[in-house]
């Protein structure tokens, strides 16, 4: 088991420590016909807030040469009806539910968060702070949501000012920090002409977040730190497991391989088998887990 959180009355631990990143895979199902959903550690929600947002006008999406540059607005229907809408799947899924939450004002957190611990299907909240936001905005907003809640509260760090932010936020009584957000960035969208801000997607993400996480991890022994940005193969998680993160959130590599995060689930819990040197063409796949091995080979007449 992965302890992904501080000890505490309601400590959140994990089968797995792979999950998803919040506004990759939606807020439930988008993806259950593509991935074997149990075979991950929990999964994080699309961010919520405790009132309806609506879409960003104009280009959303801006391709790079080595990723995509996104600007959605992060629309939802508001707390209330999206838990209304959604709580029926997250019922039946096999793995804990984890809310993201939008840090707006601290008025709004603290009625989002009473409303989500009122939700017994959520089983925890990850706050994602502005990424203009200061160490002191900061430190106000997750005392405002840890002073009342009972679920253990996440925090998800900007890239900026990530070193200032984080102590503050574990001062004021993070359960763990999910590090970090994707940066926010600008490109020339080619169709129109103009230049687009959003956050950028990409595998040259991840040498810079892997850099904070391996810092914060020698800084602050006393609060899990979980890994997020451009994962986009096993190694790259391991690297994140490997620098001090206890867990980590894979984005953007699902849109384009959508088997790829059950397959770094697969492999950092122990479960994907091995190819033989004398196995056949039909016999083994990079994605193979212990259930389809024991499943193809029991019938064997050689068993």
């Amino acid at each position: 088991m992965i302890q992904a959180t501080r000890p505490g009355k309601y400590a959140l631990t994990l089968n797995s420590p792979v999950m998803t990143a919040s506004g990759t895979m939606g807020f439930a199902n988008a993806y259950s016909n593509l991935i074997n959903i149990e075979k991950i550690g929990a999964y994080v929600t699309n961010p919520m807030t405790l009132e309806p947002w609506s879409p960003a006008t104009g280009t959303r999406v801006v391709p790079m040469d080595a990723g995509i540059l996104m600007h959605t607005g992060l629309p939802n229907a508001g707390l209330s009806k999206t838990i209304k809408e959604f709580k029926p799947i997250w019922r039946d899924m096999p793995v804990p539910i984890i809310a993201h939450l939008v840090a707006t004002s601290p008025e709004h957190i603290q009625r989002a968060v009473e409303r989500i611990d009122r939700e017994e299907t959520l089983m925890a909240i990850e706050l994602g702070l502005n990424d203009d936001i200061t160490w002191e905005e900061a430190q106000g907003l997750v005392k405002a949501a840890v002073d009342i809640a009972e679920k253990p509260i996440l925090v998800r760090l900007p890239v900026y000012d990530a070193y200032e932010i984080a102590s503050a936020v574990a001062d004021s009584g993070a359960a763990s920090l999910v590090v970090a957000a994707p940066p926010r960035g600008t490109a020339r969208d080619p169709r129109s002409g103009k230049l687009v801000s959003g956050r950028v997607y990409s595998p040259i993400v991840k040498p810079l977040v892997l850099r904070l996480v391996e810092v914060l991890a020698q800084r602050l022994q006393d609060i899990p730190i979980i890994g997020a940005g451009g994962i986009h193969s096993t190694q790259d998680a391991r690297d994140y497991l490997e620098a001090g993160a206890v867990a980590v959130q894979v984005d953007s590599v699902t849109w384009v391989k959508p088997k790829m995060l059950e397959r770094i689930a697969r492999d950092l819990g122990g479960s994907l088998v091995t190819r033989k040197a004398d196995a056949f063409p039909d016999e083994w796949h990079p994605d193979m887990g212990d259930t389809e091995f024991r499943q193809l080979f029991s019938d064997s007449p050689n068993e």
